[in-house]
């Protein structure tokens, strides 16, 4: 079963995380499940990229990113070539290492899930 690794971030995991997970959950979903309130704007559906990530580790155990997905990309903060938006982001069958990045353009942020 592979771990995935959610790297600290001072407002959503200030100590950072690791979990043990079955493959074929949104990155996401996995964070919501274990109260990392990563922000997502529009509910994971792939409209906005308020739930931008940096996969460190373990990139290319991901599914591949949809054309909608890399449009919305293109309009995240801080993108970097290992980035995917957490609510397409499939985890595999490798170990992850996850950044959350210190910003988005959410410009209101939702109240916790």
């Amino acid at each position: 079963m592979p771990q995935v690794i959610f790297l600290p971030h001072e407002r959503f995991c200030p100590d950072g995380l690791v979990v043990e997970v079955e493959p074929g959950i949104s990155i996401l979903e996995l964070a919501h499940e274990h109260h990392i309130e990563m922000e997502s704007a529009c509910g994971g559906v792939c409209a906005c990229t308020t739930c931008h990530c940096i996969v460190r580790e373990g990139f290319d155990s991901l599914n591949e990113a949809d054309e909608l997905e890399e449009d919305y990309l293109d309009k995240a903060w801080g993108l970097e070539a290992h980035s995917r938006l957490a609510c397409q982001a499939i985890v595999g069958e490798e170990d992850l290492t996850v950044e959350i990045p210190k910003y988005s353009l959410n410009h209101a942020a939702e109240a916790p899930h």
